[in-house]
């Protein structure tokens, strides 16, 4: 680290131009950046992706996009099979396949099929599968408004025509209600420069900010140029804007702290920033070497645009180290007496209030403990009862105003239900399509099967079983029946493929959660030169990204919360992908908190030798610069939850209040209590474990009085 420094000290010039034109090239090229994302959703090699790549190049359309359902609510005394509602139905038709070219339709006026009608005849739908929009999640916003357009004022037998479906019911999620990207970035950004100045008290507050927007435009420009060999999700922009504004401004408030402390013990100029990156720049390192493991052990899964995931959201925290352990202390050399102004706050001796919480944490460190536990047990029972949904969520929850809203409630009314909104496509023989449709439609669970005669693409023909429910095991049962009948026959649709993405993620999770532990482990045993806080560490870790499920579970599953605070009901389930990237975001950012707490207390324990004083000292120096940090990210993710999406709120509700818990009830209360009730035995490292790692063991002992007094450790 110190060569590192000395270098970056000695060329200020060239390394202040470098980062700066970076960050200038980075900036241009942001539009085009955000275009070379990829928006494929891919499960390779298993059935429902096979079928519905096969569905798209047939017949243009379907497969993983879902259709448009115009529902209509027959006035009383009309029956379904009167001439007016055929004329009607017919109309519908006409004008959505004039509106929007390639589009794939079927209705009770075209096949005869009562898989449209409800039982008391009162309800029919059509069913409309636009052709997939690219960069849209295989969603069709603009195929919406055509439909929209297309269907405004046209009635059938005098009833009004609600278009509804998932793409829909999305629209009108998002049409009203948020503050909007930029506003909810501009909201985000001040409430982290409110956070800055009252911890620095002095324009250093500014500082961060620069070093993570630098970060921040350095890693989309590095990203593009990684869209050039291999196709990297969208899903990498938003780790960009959020991990990367967390974990430079946590990097950076860590090492300008340590930089004024040093300046208060009486070191001035570049050896005051020397001094401050061989301590803070040391633990910075190994804490981006820690984030960077959390998302590449991503490649372990077998999802491609989760492994994008993976080695694009590696390059977030390797760039966020480069920019703050060069940058930075060349901006400490030569701006740092001048930005810290007025210094109303000074750096000479820990926080006493998180000193006084240390020592009322080391004194009752059982009852601490054994609290904190309590809180996090809480919420890990509660994710055990996650239940995973379909990628899109439930669509009581997506919207709850517009046609599309009344739509899908008269469905539900009517007995029909959500599922007809993402049918099981099954692709057939033309020969034996309407024998299997007539074989399908008696399964448990289903409303109907239809089989156009429209929908035949020379020998390739289309079935369409129709859920009551939307659930998965229907799908189940409709794929051992379709299977049973025929080896040709496969099943797709947005449940199929949401079902073979589950399998083969969740399936490969514990490697994913093995490979990680591991290589994490092994960086933290050597920081610490210890075995059990790295055990320690990846443990809490592991509970905290798990106390963040609980809190989705509790507050979007069973609804405790998401009423008051949204006025949406309980969504009965958790769309599948969302998990998992809640996991990737928070091991990375709550480990930053654990190595910085732990950096510390290894370093007070190595002057001291008593882990009283390590504890208390340790969170003294770092608690308030953990908690700032956390609250920065939670501001962010409150901005966030603003958003009219309510897939984006589950996300903002997951990542506030797991990042929240972490830097309160694990980093603030269980860390500190767990160290003290070890005593010694969090420092032991043998020898051989110790040769391997290459780094000396410690052979201090605990002193005997020590941990009789822990009023001692403060003094």
């Amino acid at each position: 680290m110190a060569t590192v420094t000395r270098f970056s000290l000695a060329h200020k010039r060239l390394v202040v131009l470098a980062w700066l034109l970076v960050a200038v090239v980075g900036i241009a090229s942001a539009s085009k950046v955000t275009k070379a994302f990829s928006d494929q959703y891919t499960v390779p090699g298993r059935e429902g992706y096979e079928t519905n790549t096969a569905i798209a190049r047939i017949f243009g359309n379907g497969g993983d996009t879902p259709p448009l359902v115009p529902v209509i609510t027959l006035p009383a005394g009309t029956s379904v099979s009167s001439a007016a509602v055929t004329r009607g139905l017919t109309k519908v038709a006409a004008r959505i396949e004039q509106a929007i070219p390639r589009v794939r339709v079927a209705s009770y006026a075209s096949t005869g099929n009562r898989a449209f009608v409800s039982r008391d005849g009162h309800t029919t739908f059509l069913l409309a599968y636009p052709p997939r929009e690219a960069g849209s999640f295989g969603q069709s916003p603009e195929a919406v408004k055509a439909a929209r357009a297309a269907l405004r004022g046209v009635t059938v037998a005098g009833a009004p025509v609600r278009l509804s479906g998932l793409d829909a019911l999305g629209a009108s999620g998002g049409q009203k209600g948020g503050l909007g990207l930029l506003a909810e970035g501009l909201l985000g950004g001040l409430g982290a420069l409110l956070v800055l100045a009252f911890v620095f008290a002095s324009l250093m507050a500014f500082l961060p900010l620069l070093v993570a927007l630098i970060s921040i435009m350095t890693s989309f420009l590095l990203v593009w140029a990684l869209t050039t060999v291999t196709s990297v999700s969208t899903i990498v922009e938003f780790l960009i804007a959020l991990v990367g504004l967390g974990v430079a401004i946590d990097y950076s408030l860590l090492i300008v702290s340590r930089w004024r402390e040093e300046r208060a013990s009486g070191h001035d100029g570049e050896e005051a920033v020397l001094r401050a990156m061989q301590s803070a720049g040391r633990a910075v390192v190994f804490s981006g070497s820690t984030v960077a493991v959390g998302l590449l052990a991503l490649v372990a899964l077998p999802v491609p645009f989760l492994r994008s995931v993976g080695y694009g959201g590696l390059v977030i925290p390797v760039v966020s180290v480069a920019v703050a352990t060069t940058l930075l202390p060349v901006l400490l050399a030569k701006l740092g007496s001048r930005l810290d102004w007025p210094h109303l706050r000074s750096d000479d001796r820990a926080s006493r209030t998180w000193t006084r919480w240390a020592t009322l944490v080391v004194r009752h460190r059982l009852s601490a403990a054994a609290a904190a536990v309590a809180v996090l047990a809480a919420f890990v029972v509660a994710a055990t009862s996650l239940h995973l949904g379909a990628a899109a969520g439930n669509p009581n929850v997506i919207s709850q105003r517009g046609d599309a809203r009344t739509g899908l409630t008269a469905l539900e009314r009517s007995g029909i239900g959500a599922g007809v909104l993402s049918p099981n496509e099954v692709v057939a023989d033309t020969g034996n399509a309407a024998a299997l449709a007539r074989r399908l439609q008696g399964l448990e669970g289903v409303q109907g099967a239809v089989a156009p005669a429209t929908w035949h693409r020379g020998s390739v023909a289309l079935v369409d079983v129709l859920d009551h429910t939307d659930g998965s095991a229907t799908m189940k049962r409709v794929r051992a029946a379709a299977h049973s009948l025929g080896s040709n026959l496969r099943v797709g649709g947005i449940v199929a493929q949401n079902n073979d993405f589950i399998s083969a993620v969740y399936g490969s999770f514990p490697l994913m959660i093995g490979l990680i532990a591991l290589l994490t482990f092994v960086l933290l045993a050597r920081a610490f030169r210890s075995l059990l806080l790295p055990l320690k560490a990846v443990l809490l870790n592991v509970a905290s990204v798990a106390a963040a499920w609980g809190v989705l579970v509790l507050v979007w599953q069973k609804g405790y919360g998401s009423n008051t605070l949204w006025g949406l009901p309980a969504a009965g389930s958790i769309p599948s992908w969302l998990p998992l990237i809640v996991f990737a975001f928070l091991f990375g950012l709550s480990m930053d908190y654990e190595v910085f707490i732990l950096a510390r207390m290894r370093e007070e324990y190595d002057l001291s030798g008593s882990t009283q004083t390590a504890v208390v000292q340790g969170i003294g120096r770092t608690g308030r610069l953990v908690t700032s940090a956390a609250l920065i990210l939670f501001l962010g993710f409150v901005a966030m939850a603003t958003a009219p999406a309510s897939q984006v709120k589950m996300i903002a509700t997951g990542l506030g209040a797991g990042i929240i818990l972490d830097a309160t009830v694990i980093r603030a209360l269980l860390v500190p209590a767990a160290v003290a009730l070890f005593g010694h035995l969090n420092w032991y490292l043998p020898d051989r474990m110790a040769r391997i790692l290459r780094v000396a063991p410690v052979k201090r002992t605990e002193p005997a009085s020590d941990a009789s007094e822990p009023a001692k450790a403060a003094a």
